[in-house]
């Protein structure tokens, strides 16, 4: 069974960074090395929202109504319109009033700037969710089946990028926003390292 991971890596590869490349006007490495530093943050904030019996059944609940994982079959067009609608809303809901912290860690560690990774992380956003949908409704998952399978996830991405997801962990649950930047500009890891 392909884990949620797998699912990501394989939905963003090199057509798709390419894409997401000329959507937000940078370099395809750059924009790899954003992507890498991103999943991690978007991860490390689903698992933190899915710790609490709440959370879990509210995420289970989004997944249910909005991201089946057809968004997946989409990508073109999402990336296409930016999707900021959509994206922003997911993002707003994920990282609250650390998206602005988030932005610049993430583009302090990949050269690109704030409004690029803003652009980046709408994009992303909707491909996450429709990844976890996509398991959801394929592996039949509850809300605590949902929030082991980001436990899980979690925790292969912090096998891979320890820094990383260590530094988001930090900005997510309350860390001081400058230490966390300067700490993930040189904690930047290779979550997707092996492409």
């Amino acid at each position: 069974m392909a884990g949620l991971l797998d699912i990501l890596t394989q939905t963003l590869g090199a057509n798709t960074t390419n894409q997401i490349s000329r959507q937000i006007g940078a370099d395809p490495q750059a924009t790899q090395s954003a992507l890498a530093a991103a999943i991690p943050m978007l991860l490390t904030a689903l698992t933190h929202n899915a710790s609490t019996t709440e959370g879990a059944d509210a995420l289970h609940g989004a997944l249910s109504r909005d991201h089946d994982g057809g968004i997946l079959d989409q990508l073109g067009g999402l990336i296409g319109q930016g999707n900021g609608g959509q994206g922003g809303a997911i993002l707003g809901h994920l990282l609250g009033n650390k998206q602005e912290d988030a932005q610049h860690a993430i583009a302090k560690s990949s050269g690109l700037t704030p409004q690029q990774i803003g652009m980046l992380l709408t994009v992303l956003a909707p491909i996450v969710m429709g990844a976890l949908g996509k398991m959801q409704r394929q592996n039949n998952l509850d809300s605590a089946g949902l929030a082991t399978t980001l436990g899980e996830a979690h925790g292969e991405a912090a096998q891979t990028s320890p820094g990383l997801i260590g530094l988001a962990t930090q900005l997510i649950t309350g860390g001081d926003a400058n230490s966390v930047l300067g700490g993930l500009a040189k904690g930047l890891g290779g979550l997707f390292g092996g492409r």
